[in-house]
């Protein structure tokens, strides 16, 4: 009887073990296929964001030029992505992390894409994209498509009728500037990005195989590259065609790209990507707000349930009022942590060097193209086109080889910053070699020659009317350069004194004007042709060259960037490393993000020769600068940055070269002992969000 009853009994758990077993891998595979999903949700907004942010990058010049605006106000548009971001930074992070994430995401995706949206909408409120042109210059009686510029009569000139449109444009505008409006939907999808990076990486983090998470983090890292990539051949497509297509006869429109003047679609890059973020966020609502653990991580914490719990009834019984408790003792630690932040030197000056450095950086890659068109005469279409081609693709490979090297060399705290200092300096030494590539200064009469072809050697002062068009009735504000045929630029076919035109649109050319017949007697041709006049061959090559060398520096700029990271935590005790980098986070992106681009635009604002008129008759764009000022201020500040950056460094190496040894064997002199990354695995496993997001969630790591 006895042997029976121990046979069923044997039965039966034979049997509930076989149901158990299906059970467990129907919900390991589950599991799997929830986190999998995830994942390729989150990989589709981590393109998505980074995306958006290298659109923004290629298309902040034609925003300037659209909205009438100074380069330091396109800083500050470019800079309140940031601000949004920074704002609900913290909170996203530490009530997020307790909700349903997949949910938040989701949400934030949704705002990101109808911030995206609302920065592309003053495009379709504005009205046509009008700009100073010779062809609102009334023609001839009796006569068809033949304009003269150089007249006694002032009805027969623009000048009124000009004058008029400002007046009437200046009373039908509103008193908020529409680019406003671009701010608040770049600083919206700041917002809306807030959740993806942070939250992200704690979903994986918990729900993902032991060991597993990190391979997960670096899939999204590699993906994340071709964001910037995409991002910047969108923005060559969008730069490309008028910002105005579809709406008007493009064979009526007399600029080309490289025209000062041209605006590209600007803003049919951002309605692509509020579209695919929108598109972007619907997958997150469909993912749970958990999922189960593997089956052995529920087995090992199975068999310590009873210990936690024993531990937590112990917790239970020793405090009357644990919350209030605990809330107090955190206060009173983060002031006890942020103290202990604070007075560590070695923190201290690697994050004043990373401010330099992050600054040099913002500022050189919000402007770099803008330099590019202005000193080599390329078209900005050309140029995004140029750096997602060869720029992006050479720092995703060095980002690459920098973390295989630190790994493959085993390098521990030293050797990890003498990499550092290696890139850094080699960065530094090609950005200087870059000012050995020369262009001339274009010749443009009355701003940088006078009008029979000696240099100026001050700022022009009214030097619009020599006596060749003195008699024209010009608008000395009007910028419709042409190009004459002995080379000189002219600000318009007024002031060149051109008095007939033949053509039509971009065929249009200007004869018997009478201040290149002064310059150039000795030749019978005295006509001209729209647009600036063209570089020489050797400023062509010279491009070639500044390219191939700026390859180069980016490449040294990426081998460094993982050390960076690392860095970051690397001088502190393992329990201050969130705050570490959580400070270091908001003081890069705070004093970097916002105000680098402002300050910036302000400088190279300095520099310019000829402002636009906006509509009240203010200074609006600037339509030509000063090549040579632009390219030593702009220069400048990245070199005058960067050298300080690199002295910090040195200091940084000597204090922590006395810290930990000669050797770094990680025993230091004084006996304390090196923080080494395996010392670090166990804390970081929950805090990789915040490192992951001094890297990837900015809007200016692209």
């Amino acid at each position: 009887m006895a042997a029976k009853t121990e046979l069923s009994d044997s039965r039966k758990n034979s049997n509930q073990y076989s149901t158990d077993v299906p059970s467990s891998v129907k919900k390991k595979i589950k599991c799997s296929n929830g986190l999998k999903m995830f994942m390729i949700a989150l990989s589709f907004s981590y393109i998505c964001k980074s995306l958006a942010g290298t659109v923004m990058k290629s298309s902040i010049t034609h925003i300037e030029r659209r909205f009438g605006t100074t380069s330091s106000e396109a800083g500050l548009i470019d800079g309140s992505f940031e601000m949004g971001n920074l704002m609900f930074l913290t909170l996203v992070s530490h009530f997020g992390s307790k909700s349903h994430i997949p949910r938040i995401i989701g949400t934030g995706c949704f705002i990101m894409g109808i911030g995206s949206i609302l920065t592309c909408s003053p495009h379709f409120f504005m009205g046509y994209y009008r700009y100073d042109s010779a062809l609102t210059v009334k023609p001839l009686e009796n006569s068809t498509g033949i304009y003269t510029p150089c007249s006694t009569d002032l009805n027969l000139t623009g000048y009124s009728e000009s004058s008029a449109l400002l007046k009437s444009g200046c009373k039908n505008e509103s008193g908020l500037p529409m680019w406003i409006y671009v701010l608040m939907g770049n600083m919206l999808r700041g917002i809306g990005e807030t959740p993806i990076t942070p939250l992200g990486i704690t979903y994986i983090d918990n729900f993902a195989e032991e060991g597993h998470s990190t391979f997960y983090i670096g899939i999204l890292h590699s993906l994340s590259m071709f964001g910037p990539l995409f991002g910047f051949l969108l923005g060559s497509l969008c730069a490309k065609l008028y910002v105005d297509i579809g709406y008007v006869d493009l064979n009526t429109i007399t600029i080309k790209p490289t025209d000062s003047r041209w605006v590209g679609a600007w803003w049919l890059g951002f309605l692509i990507m509020g579209i695919l973020s929108i598109a972007a966020g619907i997958p997150f609502f469909f993912i749970p707000k958990s999922l189960e653990k593997p089956t052995k991580e529920r087995k090992i914490s199975a068999s310590l349930n009873i210990a936690s719990t024993n531990e937590s009834r112990s917790q239970r019984t020793n405090f009357k009022n644990p919350e209030q408790k605990k809330e107090s003792k955190n206060l009173a630690g983060f002031f006890h942590s942020l103290k202990r932040i604070l007075s560590n030197w070695m923190y201290i000056i690697y994050l004043i060097h990373s401010l330099f450095s992050f600054s040099s950086f913002i500022g050189y890659v919000t402007f770099m193209t803008k330099f590019l068109e202005q000193y080599f005469g390329q078209s900005i279409s050309k140029l995004n086109f140029f750096i997602g081609i060869i720029i992006m693709p050479v720092i995703s490979i060095s980002i690459f080889l920098g973390g295989f090297i630190s790994r493959k060399l085993k390098l521990k705290t030293l050797g990890i910053i003498k990499l550092l200092f290696i890139s850094y300096i080699c960065a530094t030494a090609f950005q200087v070699l870059l000012l050995s590539f020369n262009c001339e200064r274009r010749s443009v009469a009355g701003l940088t020659v006078t009008y029979d072809g000696n240099n100026l050697r001050t700022h022009p002062q009214n030097t619009s009317f020599p006596f060749c068009n003195s008699e024209c009735n010009c608008d000395a504000n009007l910028w419709d350069p042409v190009c004459g045929d002995n080379g000189i630029t002219y600000m318009s076919p007024c002031l060149a004194g051109c008095k007939s035109s033949v053509g039509h649109g971009n065929d249009l050319v200007f004869h018997n004007c009478s201040c290149i017949e002064v310059h150039n007697f000795q030749s019978s041709t005295t006509s001209a042709h729209l647009g600036q006049c063209s570089m020489s061959d050797d400023c062509s090559r010279n491009f070639i060259y500044f390219m191939a060398v700026q390859a180069l520096s980016s490449f040294f700029v990426g081998l460094g960037g993982p050390s960076k990271m690392v860095l970051t935590f690397k001088n502190v005790e393992p329990e201050l490393k969130s705050l570490a980098v959580a400070i270091h986070l908001l003081i890069l992106r705070t004093l970097g993000g916002i105000l680098a681009p402002i300050y910036f635009g302000a400088a190279i604002d300095s520099s310019c020769l000829k402002w636009a008129t906006n509509n009240c008759g203010g200074k609006g764009a600037c339509r030509i600068y000063d090549s040579i000022s632009y390219r030593n201020i702009f220069f400048s500040l990245c070199v005058g940055l960067n050298v300080p950056s690199i002295i910090l460094l040195i200091i940084l190496y000597m204090v922590m070269k006395k810290k930990y040894g000669k050797n770094n064997t990680g025993q230091s002199s004084n006996g304390e002992i090196d923080v080494d990354e395996s010392n670090l695995r166990e804390p970081l496993k929950n805090n990789k969000q915040f490192i992951t997001s001094v890297h990837e969630d900015s809007e200016t790591h692209i």
